[in-house]
């Protein structure tokens, strides 16, 4: 059944206060200082798009560039960019695709997996800090939604990432 326009659908008062939480969350999580920071306390010298390869690699890789430019939702020449920089800095490098020798997957060097865990590491620690008042259950819950949220947003895009696509 397909998904009713965007604009057909009223938004319940809930539906706008998650919303609004998202934006702010958004904001807070991509702001240059912070990003800035955290790298400084991860030791690790990489900007945002490098930061974002390097965490989408380490769930699964290695992969294809066109794949990875799929996943984070970019154009391919920005992946080609962050990769080049990423290996000159030895944070990944470039393997044979053994589905197809013409083409090449990109995987984690073990430099790459150690900024990506340093990384993480910080973010964990500075989010436990943040979230010490909170209780086991109440962080068990507010993970499994934020999980269901993301892996539902996933199976439902928005008109703006089907435009173009065809239709059935």
């Amino acid at each position: 059944m397909p998904t009713p326009p965007l604009r057909d659908v009223p938004a319940s008062p809930e539906v706008a206060e998650i919303e609004r939480a998202l934006h702010r969350i958004t904001y807070l999580s991509t702001r240059a200082r912070r990003h800035e920071r955290l790298m400084a306390m991860a030791g690790v010298p990489l900007d945002r798009a490098a930061v974002a390869l390097l965490r989408q690699m380490a769930d699964i890789e290695p992969m294809r560039p066109g794949e990875l430019a799929a996943r984070l939702g970019v154009e391919a020449s920005h992946v080609t960019r962050t990769v080049q920089q990423l290996e000159k800095s030895g944070h990944v490098t470039r393997v044979p695709d053994p589905d197809d020798r013409r083409a090449q997957r990109i995987e984690l060097t073990d430099a790459g997996r150690e900024a990506i865990a340093r990384i993480r590491e910080t973010g964990v620690r500075g989010m436990q800090v943040a979230l010490a008042h909170w209780s086991p259950e109440e962080l068990r819950q507010l993970a499994t939604l934020f999980h269901r949220m993301v892996d539902d947003f996933l199976a439902h895009p928005t008109d703006e990432e089907t435009e173009g696509a065809p239709t059935a």
